[in-house]
């Protein structure tokens, strides 16, 4: 576990700026609040195609963190394996070194 990536997710977290859950940031995302989403490495296919549908049609970078859900829910309390950080100096931050999912659009005919 990266604990620089926890930290700043606590932070995150702590200042309100943390949306968790799939629901949750599907609806950030198309409200155009969502800076930037992550996803923990052991998230379901289905889910990931999810997220970055959602990603792919609000134009929102779309990052694979370096934790576990388990790892996750060790740090947040909450075991989940997508949220998103709507601001955008936590996003830029937790973002460094991180690998970047692709989200075409003409994958999804959008």
């Amino acid at each position: 576990m990266n604990s620089n990536k926890s930290g700043t997710l606590t932070m995150c977290r702590k200042a309100g700026k943390l949306v968790m859950g799939m629901d949750m940031v599907k609806q950030s995302c198309n409200i155009r609040e969502a800076k930037a989403v992550f996803t923990a490495t052991d998230i379901s296919e289905k889910s990931l195609k999810e997220a970055r549908f959602v990603c792919a049609k609000n134009d929102i970078p779309l990052y694979r963190l370096d934790m576990t859900m388990d790892d996750i829910w060790y740090s947040l309390g909450k075991k989940l394996g997508i949220m998103a950080m709507t601001d955008a100096g936590f996003a830029k931050s937790c973002s460094k070194g991180l690998e970047q999912i692709q989200t075409d659009k003409s994958e999804f005919d959008l």
